[in-house]
């Protein structure tokens, strides 16, 4: 067993992302990297190699976290603070005390807003399972507060996991898998090098339920662009019909630079949707969602809409009325909370309605000189390419 000092000093590793609905989590890297690392939309990973980090790594990095959990709490008590980490004490403990700034503050931070865990990177479900066991029992020995673990998986490994495997792992500690599923259309999928099935996604998802996980899907809206829309929307409502997942999350396409799509956007071989088009399309991935109790999320930055957010079946209405309300919006109003909404003077529809802020958002939209969707959406184009 290391000296707490040692495992101070030794640290641990951090991966690069990790879903919006983890922001507060701490963060166990498990694998690095993706092993698919081929699909066209995405910028991540592009320039590494995949590897699963060695069992003693991430047992090792599980107790120097432990190790820093301690060391902030007696720094808490050190500074008068009596072991609390509110905001307060957050800001003294890491303006008197910064060594290594950054892993420091990941579990600091996570001592004063987080109570879950997420294993890092894109497919921790991609060691063997026996491993896996291991490292849940032993995170969750050592952070006994943890009210949720969790993880992303790719559909292929899950596929390939049999249930008595996931059933395992969801009794060692883990309670929800985060699934890109990004389209449900065989069509796109191959277009997009996605390396899944539609049919695949449909029996890893129900694998995942069935061994009592919450399952988290994502779907990205515009990721058929313009040609494939409204099968891309349809097709994934149908799969997601088939699973019923827990959550149905939306993280809108962008294509920055890095992602292999933006070579295709520039030859022509691809053509993107702007933002109404976009809200149509989720519109109609909405209107097909039937037979569900899953919860819709628009929890990401790159979404238009993020009210977009309710229980199926019983706020099915209220979202498509909220979509509605935005496609039969003048396109000056458009324009207006489109630009308000990107430049992070709106953050709902209901605010384009308070004239304070409405006006600040047409000053931005003029001083800009956008007046069509099509100019606006250049604009925006290039804004969210830095969100990725």
């Amino acid at each position: 067993m290391s000296e707490p000092q040692d495992l101070l000093a030794r640290g641990f590793e951090q991966g690069p992302i990790r879903p919006p609905s983890e922001a507060f989590s701490l963060l166990l890297r498990v694998t690095r990297n993706c092993p698919w690392n081929k699909c066209k939309f995405c910028p991540v990973y592009k320039t590494e190699n995949f590897s699963r980090r060695e069992l003693g790594e991430v047992l090792a990095d599980i107790d120097a976290m432990a190790a820093w959990q301690e060391e902030l709490k007696a720094r808490s008590w050190r500074l008068g603070f009596g072991g609390s980490f509110e905001p307060p004490a957050l800001q003294s403990i890491y303006q008197h005390e910064p060594d290594n700034p950054f892993l420091y503050a990941l579990v600091l931070f996570w001592l004063g807003q987080g109570r879950t865990a997420f294993l890092q990177d894109a497919d921790s479900l991609a060691v063997k399972s026996e491993h896996l066991v291991q490292i849940l029992k032993h995170l969750r020995q050592k952070f006994p507060s943890l009210t949720r673990v969790t993880s992303y998986g790719r559909t292929r490994t899950l596929a390939r996991k049999n249930l008595e495997e996931l059933l395992q792992i969801r009794q060692a500690g883990l309670d929800r898998i985060h699934i890109g599923m990004e389209s449900g259309s065989d069509q796109v999928l191959e277009l997009m090098s996605k390396g899944a099935t539609q049919a695949e996604q449909i029996e890893a998802g129900k694998k995942v339920k069935q061994a009592g996980l919450e399952l988290s899907e994502y779907y990205m809206p515009g990721l058929g662009g313009k040609k494939f829309s409204e099968e891309h929307a349809r097709e994934t409502a149908k799969a997601l019909n088939q699973i019923n997942p827990d959550f149905i999350r939306l993280r809108s396409l962008a294509i920055p630079p890095r992602a292999p799509l933006y070579e295709m956007f520039r030859a022509g071989q691809f053509v993107p949707l702007n933002d109404v088009e976009m809200v149509k399309e989720v519109r109609l991935f909405i209107e097909h969602l039937e037979g569900i109790t899953s919860y819709f999320v628009s929890d990401h930055m790159l979404n238009l809409l993020p009210e977009l957010e309710g229980k199926f079946p019983e706020e099915k209405a209220r979202l498509l009325s909220l979509c509605d309300r935005f496609i039969s919006l003048p396109e000056s109003d458009q324009l207006d909370y489109i630009i308000g909404r990107r430049a992070g003077l709106l953050e709902t529809l209901d605010e384009l309605a308070r004239p304070e802020l409405k006006a600040r958002a047409e000053a931005v939209r003029q001083r800009l000189e956008v007046q069509t969707i099509d100019q606006a959406q250049e604009i925006i184009s290039k804004l969210m390419e830095s969100f990725i």
